[in-house]
């Protein structure tokens, strides 16, 4: 097996084996705890300019295949593993995770601690690393310090949708793309902003009775509700959601004019349209295991998430309340606006992969539009 290094800007370095591409991968060194899901992961667009390193030591040993992929490639510019399988075993693999990454140019490294780098990362928090097949070790950390960070980039712009388009497929959960079929008749027309969604979220609101409209990152307010929506959808996505150009803009002239739902990024930049403020987490909350507290009803739900930013809560003011919070942190987890039908949660109920007790929130989001109309 050829060797590989990953280096970390702040000089920490780990010596494992190649998976996926040879070559050089750069980005945010994050950590997922999410025992299943690998495909999801890597396809999830949130993931643009990061590489992944997962807690779970065993990846790969299912396979890849066409229908748990939650868009069209994979996002993540790296893959770290402790140990990745060379056979799947499952009836449902197409290919195996090596030759999935390798396929779309995704280097990875197996082989290395990745309880060390996790534990190193929670103390020293998420920063810029390099996956490299050569090179020495000491230019590989000279060239991840040179990265620029996450902070400022506005990457949801970048891999947003280039024209609108029609979504109409169910079946989110579905172990083959032939078992989907589209809605016949919907009840109710959504606007999706495109910031990095992910399939499952479409397939949701499809089997709510919605038919969406996906339009692209910098479509204006007018634009949007000249499509006659029942409800505007703010997706998730990569990124500082205060970098994002003109979302708070739109987000703002969109409140009080049709009902909003927000996750993820969508949340973030929610918040940052009724004048609140977004910060950098120190690693941030990505897993399928993430306990969230609804303060209304007290109940806790195990939620997925992948995010690096959060919503200040002590600059909401009085437009809005603190719905939900983290109860591994106390970081805000949702909210609800007080002047207009609106609310958002930093989680992914959609459980794309993950524990489906947040799914509930798509019928919130249906009834809203129904007290509407």
């Amino acid at each position: 097996m050829k060797q590989a290094i990953l280096a970390l800007a702040d000089g920490t370095t780990f010596e494992g084996f190649s998976l996926g591409a040879t070559g050089e991968a750069t980005g945010e060194v994050v950590f997922n705890t999410s025992m299943t899901g690998y495909q999801e992961i890597l396809t999830d667009p949130s993931y643009v300019d990061q590489m992944i390193c997962m807690t779970y030591p065993e990846q790969g040993n299912y396979g890849v295949n066409r229908a748990d992929e939650e868009s069209a490639r994979p996002h993540a510019t790296g893959f770290i593993v402790r140990h990745a399988a060379e056979e799947p075993s499952s009836f449902r693999a197409e290919q195996s995770l090596h030759g999935y990454l390798a396929a779309h140019g995704i280097v990875g490294i197996t082989g290395i601690d990745t309880r060390r780098l996790t534990r190193h990362i929670r103390t020293a928090g998420a920063q810029m690393g390099v996956i490299a097949t050569e090179g020495s070790a000491r230019a590989l950390v000279e060239r991840a310090r040179a990265l620029p960070g996450m902070e400022g980039q506005d990457l949801a712009t970048r891999i947003s949708t280039a024209a609108p388009y029609e979504w109409t497929e169910q079946g989110a959960d579905c172990w083959t793309d032939a078992e989907r079929a589209p809605l016949e008749k919907a009840r109710f027309h959504v606007v999706a902003y495109d910031w990095g969604l992910k399939r499952a979220m479409l397939r949701l609101l499809a089997q709510a009775g919605c038919r969406v409209t996906v339009v692209p990152s910098r479509t204006s307010a007018a634009e949007a509700l000249a499509l006659r929506p029942d409800g505007v959808f703010l997706t998730n996505g990569p990124g500082d959601p205060a970098a994002v150009t003109g979302a708070r803009e739109t987000v703002a002239a969109l409140l009080g004019k049709v009902p909003v739902f927000g996750i993820c990024l969508g949340h973030q930049i929610l918040a940052l349209a009724i004048g609140a403020r977004t910060y950098k987490l120190k690693f941030g909350h990505r897993g399928a295991n993430q306990p969230v507290k609804e303060l209304d009803t007290g109940k806790v739900d195990i939620t997925a998430q992948n995010h690096g930013f959060a919503v200040d809560d002590a600059s909401l003011g009085k437009r809005a309340r603190v719905t939900h919070v983290n109860l591994n942190d106390g970081t805000v987890e949702g909210i609800e606006v007080l002047d207009a039908p609106a609310f958002s949660v930093q989680y992914h109920p959609e459980s794309s992969p993950g524990p489906h007790d947040a799914r509930p929130l798509f019928a919130r989001f249906v009834a809203m539009m129904e007290r509407s109309r």
